[in-house]
């Protein structure tokens, strides 16, 4: 999409001319609306890869973000291995799953995932869906995922999970591949931040893509924290309400400072390969 090469060049050159002059306060600039947009799409291509250089999607999963200029249309690769994606892949679409520019591209299957969030959440500006492996155990069984880590407080008391069979019946694919699964799916979702789909994955939410990101990221360490800890046996020490509360706004504050060392880590392996 030429609009999306236009607007990720722009970043680069918006985050590279900020130039603070001696004895001026270091005051953050106002954005314009082209600006936001830019950086969302540029967040959007190392957002890809991010999540697969820490093992959270390998050649499925896809990430989306909300337009900046328009909330009710969002960006998302085409059909691509996360890893690969770059700003030439980038898609347009609304809130229908229409897309703006396809020029031929085929779209995810499980677009709709994104769509009807974003339709159910109009605080959500980024949605991803990962097969992340250490979640998978906790949506086939009884064992709640749970907050057992100070990163993870997001996960509140407890994870929803979604069961297909109870819109699609028992002879699906497990896909959300359509607008009455994505519906459903959202519905379980519900103001959560995270939803896991039962023999499947999950479903992230943030309030911009980098609080996506972690919060994808530290769902899948927790998952291993927790499986770790029952395996010791004994009782497990979960946080409480409170703390869930608080830990998550304090992540939500600070999400820039892991996201820049998983910047460095996913670009570093990129240029390697």
């Amino acid at each position: 999409m030429r609009r999306c090469r236009r607007l990720a060049f722009a970043a680069a050159v918006c985050i590279s001319g900020l130039v603070v002059p001696p004895g001026r306060a270091q005051e953050a600039p106002t954005k314009t609306a082209e600006q936001e947009e830019a950086e969302r799409i540029s967040d959007l291509v190392l957002a890809n890869h991010i999540l697969a250089d820490q093992g959270i999607v390998d050649g499925f999963g896809h990430v989306s973000v909300r337009s900046a200029r328009n909330p009710g249309h969002y960006f998302i690769s085409r059909s691509r291995a996360p890893a690969l994606v770059t700003a030439d892949d980038i898609m347009e679409f609304d809130l229908d799953d229409q897309p703006i520019d396809a020029r031929g591209r085929a779209p995810y299957l499980e677009r709709f995932i994104h769509s009807e969030i974003y339709k159910a959440r109009p605080d959500v500006q980024s949605v991803i869906h990962t097969h992340s492996p250490a979640v998978i155990p906790f949506g086939v069984s009884d064992v709640p995922l749970r907050p057992v880590s100070h990163m993870a407080g997001f996960l509140l008391t407890q994870v929803p999970v979604f069961e297909i069979r109870s819109v699609g019946g028992t002879e699906t694919d497990m896909l959300i591949r359509n607008k009455a699964l994505g519906a459903a799916l959202a519905r379980t979702l519900g103001n959560a931040t995270v939803a896991l789909m039962r023999g499947h994955g999950d479903v992230v939410v943030g309030q911009s893509i980098r609080t996506a990101v972690a919060h994808a990221i530290y769902t899948e360490l927790n998952a291993r924290l927790e499986a770790e800890a029952l395996r010791m046996g004994g009782k497990i020490t979960y946080l409480n309400e409170a703390e869930a509360a608080k830990t998550g706004q304090q992540l939500d504050q600070l999400v820039d400072r892991p996201w820049e060392i998983w910047k460095i880590q996913a670009l570093s392996h990129t240029q390697k390969n």
